[in-house]
């Protein structure tokens, strides 16, 4: 039997108290729903909302539903101190766990991970204490490990995309901008670095380069010493740096 089908997915994901004025109630971290609400009385919210629906009741489709808003819940609103832009959730089994690039505890890591594992080690000069791909432990100190599509049917590779899930992120990003002060942004690849055009760049640190995976990595993505730029920047500000390692 199938999880996913067998979970309820309209309770899991739209079940805040207070529902918007279209009838759609989204499950997401109070701090981020505040931020957020307008989000959720547009038209184009109401239609993802009933597309993600069905396809939950149709389709498999990952994440678990209870992870969709998982990036969110674990790094609030008022804790972000480091955005990694991805693109779509992993399309495996057991593999997307609501955080971008990372997957389930004692699934293998994926490559792109697995480069981003070798850089870390690189600029710090020492092997990773916890080599797992859930990246919980990052999320957890404010690294918010967003996808621009939030949900992704099985096997299919951008299923989910110009639904409705980019404008939502953009609208995170966007509010992250423009209502907080300091942030580090990592934008790896094209696709993060269009998605991260608009942001603040007079009010956040934003870095930029190559993809993490193993057809762009050795184009710019290894030796950008990101995550050492991250902890420097944070620091200054008079913020904890994040344990990368």
């Amino acid at each position: 039997m199938n999880p996913v089908r067998d979970s309820d997915p309209q309770g899991d994901l739209f079940k805040e108290p207070k529902p918007a004025s279209n009838g759609v109630n989204v499950k997401i971290h109070p701090s981020w729903h505040e931020h957020l609400k307008e989000e959720f009385e547009k038209p184009y919210f109401e239609e993802l909302a009933q597309f993600v629906k069905k396809e939950y009741v149709d389709e498999v489709v990952y994440p678990p539903p209870k992870a969709i808003f998982r990036a969110f819940d674990l790094a609030p609103f008022d804790e972000v101190k480091v955005v990694i832009l991805g693109q779509d959730p992993y399309h495996g089994p057991r593999q997307a766990n609501g955080l971008c690039f990372a997957v389930e505890e004692g699934v293998r890591v994926p490559p792109s991970l697995q480069n981003i594992f070798k850089e870390i080690e690189a600029e710090f000069g020492q092997p990773l204490k916890n080599r797992s791909g859930d990246l919980t432990r990052w999320a957890q100190q404010g690294v918010l490990l967003l996808n621009a599509t939030l949900t992704v049917r099985a096997s299919l590779a951008g299923s989910h995309q110009h639904k409705g899930w980019e404008e939502f992120t953009d609208a995170a990003i966007a509010a992250l901008s423009r209502e907080r002060e300091s942030l580090v942004f990592m934008l790896w690849g094209n696709y993060a670095k269009q998605k991260g055009a608009h942001i603040d760049r007079s009010k956040h640190l934003v870095l930029e380069s190559a993809h993490p995976s193993p057809f762009a990595a050795h184009s710019g993505f290894f030796g950008n010493n990101h995550f050492k730029k991250a902890n420097e920047y944070l620091v200054e500000h008079t913020k904890e740096p994040i344990d990368w390692l």
